[in-house]
């Protein structure tokens, strides 16, 4: 099929990716949602499906049959993940007929009446393609709006309710969860406000959810915001996959996690729930990095929290510190890398002898020396009982 002198299908598969560049940012430029996604997805999925739908239609008239409903998986998927990130429907569909506006508009430029049977045929097809094509990306975002909305208020939600509440009657709960407290980093495109840092965070909680999915034995339970949030993950494997778990969705959302765990049965979870979140708050206060903590992994910390006469006591071995900022800091990097002057320092952005002088300060002020084993037990347990009580 052939229009001023040229091959239809051969001509729109040369031009698609320049013309890719031009809806792209023809979107940009006229649909505000658009300008505000993530530059990542604007790239990536957005231009990717425009190129996709524009090489898919010269391939409809290259065979010179119409397409089948069930050829726009693509298209489909595609919605399906503006539907989680909440752009709009109407702004999804714009998108569409601007494209094809300008696909349209390359196909028949330059067109003369002799070639009025050839425009007459591939506008049938045109228009039979976008019919499919409008009806599958709605047809897609709605089922997942659906979905999305039913989650919210339905079974899944009163479950999750009940085992944190301890009562499961009128239930079926897993015979095992992982609990989690999950702490999100923000991603960089969170940054600011507008309609393009919350698209940034609900793709961030919707990767780590596909990543808990991906191991629970069914899908799981969860109330997340852009900080963090609580999972309960039917689960009947090792700590070893909920280690490789928290890297990996932290890979896939582009982002730090720092996660707390404990694995138990159904009438367990509020108990685990609380002491998760407690293990959390003591991490964060250690400034521990990324990763996933259990019981074992701050035991000292965690018993040391605890309420006791001993708590006051501990605090106080490191009150000649007071008013020193850079005394306690270099302290609490210095254990933390297991007395490593250059990891500290470096942490610290000064010269490792630096380091070395000031832990010689903190032993001649407070009296303990960090490398005689039963003084560093004692200023790893005054920090903790420090930490607790500011």
């Amino acid at each position: 099929m052939c229009m001023a002198g040229r091959p239809l299908a051969a001509h729109l598969r040369a031009r698609a990716p320049r013309l890719t560049r031009r809806v792209v940012a023809r979107l940009l430029a006229e649909l505000p949602v658009y300008a505000e996604l993530p530059q990542e997805e604007v790239a990536g999925d957005i231009a990717g499906i425009v190129q996709h739908s524009l090489r898919q239609f010269a391939d409809v008239l290259e065979r010179r049959r119409p397409a089948e409903p069930g050829e726009f998986g693509p298209q489909r998927d595609s919605a399906a993940l503006r539907a989680e990130e909440g752009v709009p429907l109407d702004a999804i569909l714009a998108a569409y007929q601007i494209g094809a506006a300008m696909a349209w508009e390359e196909l028949t430029a330059g067109a003369e009446p002799s070639d009025l049977p050839a425009f007459q045929e591939a506008l049938g097809y045109f228009l039979d393609f976008q019919r499919l094509l409008v009806s599958a990306v709605s047809a897609a975002y709605l089922e997942v709006r659906q979905i999305l909305d039913s989650q919210e208020h339905g079974g899944r939600h009163a479950l999750m309710t009940a085992l944190l509440a301890g009562d499961t009657a009128g239930h079926r709960p897993a015979p095992r969860y992982a609990v989690l407290t999950l702490v999100f980093a923000a991603h960089p495109d969170e940054a600011g406000a507008g309609q393009r840092a919350r698209i940034a965070a609900r793709r961030k909680i919707r990767r780590v959810r596909t990543a808990l999915d991906d191991v629970a034995d069914e899908p799981a339970l969860t109330a997340l915001d852009a900080a963090g949030g609580t999972a309960l993950l039917p689960f009947s494997a090792g700590w070893d996959i909920l280690d490789d778990l928290v890297a990996r969705a932290a890979e896939a959302a582009g982002i730090g996690i720092v996660a707390a765990a404990e694995i138990t049965g159904p009438e367990g979870i509020p108990a685990a729930v609380t002491q998760t979140a407690e293990i959390m708050d003591l991490v964060r206060r250690a400034e521990r990095p990324p990763g996933l903590y259990r019981l074992a992994d701050v035991l000292l910390d965690y018993q040391l929290s605890r309420p006791s006469g001993a708590l006051a006591a501990l605090a106080a071995l490191l009150a000649p510190l007071d008013g020193r900022p850079d005394l306690l800091r270099t302290l609490e990097r210095y254990l933390a890398f297991d007395l490593d002057r250059r990891v500290t320092g470096a942490a610290l952005h000064v010269h490792p002898n630096t380091v070395a002088y000031r832990v010689r300060r903190i032993s001649a002020l407070t009296g303990l020396d960090p490398a005689r084993p039963s003084d560093l037990q004692l200023l790893n347990a005054a920090l903790v009982a420090r930490r607790t009580l500011l």
